[in-house]
């Protein structure tokens, strides 16, 4: 298991644009990958399950995965949290 702490630093959070971003990123990877927010985790494959974790801007997540190429997978994602997705 590889995580990573990360800030949403877009203001609007994880809605549907930048979710849709960061699933279409997490489905690149064979590794199974979550998201963590409050004790809550969801697949961070599944657009249900990252918006219904309800992520706004300024909010602190966990990227955690599991598998062959966990470790990339956890950095190309936290990356793309903290690029702010282009907004």
């Amino acid at each position: 298991m590889y995580v990573k702490d990360v800030v949403v630093q877009n203001q609007v959070g994880l809605h549907a644009r930048p979710a849709t971003f960061f699933i279409q990123k997490a489905n690149e990877f064979k590794s199974s990958i979550w998201v963590e927010k409050d004790e809550r985790r969801a697949n961070a494959k599944s657009l249900l399950g990252v918006l219904s974790l309800g992520i706004m801007g300024g909010t602190p997540i966990k990227i955690i995965a599991g598998g062959p190429d966990e470790e990339k997978a956890v950095i190309e994602l936290a990356k793309l949290v903290e690029s702010g997705f282009a907004e």
